[in-house]
């Protein structure tokens, strides 16, 4: 089953704008460590600045004053590093830290109090038209040059693991990694893989062949069905070693025996 999240809602008036300012600032200070002052979040920020050109930008784009709101976004571009399309909806107190090479689709959709990483794309992954975007729900935590491709949906408070390339639906409470990702955290529980048919990565019918092989070769050794015994004495023999090492405590402390 997709989770939808619907979009968020920004008032525009100019009093709201400049109250949804002071959140956005507040909002860093709770979130970033570095952050020492709401002076500093103002002056030096270059996330916070794409944000807030893209609501204006966004507000021309609804207008349907097209190509002001295309070019109002590259500037925003050339002075923050940030590419968000004014077709996109972004919710409340978005976080874009360090945000250098940050990507976001027309017609992504990102919830309130996200936090992205430098290098995350919400991206598609044709030329098809409508909904070709990810949606990103309440409190996901996005990590450095992350992929997220296609209309999909990163459920709420899941996090996406920095490198990763998420094609599929995050359920949410999640912890995904890996490319391409796949969970490993549910609703704070560890999820393991232990069927290499579960495994989504290209070389999947490779890994699962060379298991098979194994199988067999093992087979036709002779060899134990189970290896556990086997561990459990290299374990025990590591354990003696290392009691071995314990006892010999002549040790030279730096500058003695010079």
């Amino acid at each position: 089953m997709r989770i939808v999240s619907p979009a968020p809602r920004i008032h525009y008036a100019p009093m709201a704008l400049l109250a949804n300012i002071r959140e956005d600032i507040a909002s860093v200070m709770e979130r970033d460590p570095a952050a020492r002052s709401r002076l500093e979040v103002l002056l030096c920020y270059p996330g916070l600045w794409a944000v807030w050109t893209h609501r204006v930008s966004h507000l021309f784009w609804r207008a349907k004053l097209l190509l002001p709101a295309r070019m109002l976004s590259q500037i925003a571009r050339f002075y923050t590093g940030v590419d968000i399309h004014p077709g996109a909806q972004l919710g409340r107190r978005l976080f874009i830290d360090h945000a250098t090479g940050v990507v976001i689709g027309e017609t992504a959709i990102v919830g309130n109090d996200v936090t992205m990483y430098q290098g995350v794309t919400l991206g598609g992954t044709g030329k098809g038209h409508g909904k070709r975007h990810p949606t990103i729900c309440n409190g996901v935590f996005i990590g450095n040059n992350a992929n997220v491709l296609g209309n999909i949906t990163v459920g709420e408070n899941s996090r996406v693991g920095a490198g990763s390339v998420v094609l599929a639906d995050v359920p949410p409470n999640s912890t995904v990694v890996g490319v391409p990702a796949h969970i490993v955290y549910r609703n704070g529980q560890r999820v393991l893989i232990t069927d290499p048919h579960e495994v989504k990565d290209p070389l999947s019918d490779a890994l699962i062949a060379l298991s098979a092989r194994v199988e067999e070769l093992e087979q036709r050794c002779g060899a134990p069905e189970h290896s556990d015994k086997r561990f459990q004495d290299e374990e025990a023999e590591r354990a003696a070693y290392r009691m071995e090492l314990e006892k010999l405590s002549t040790y030279v402390s730096m500058g003695e025996g010079i």
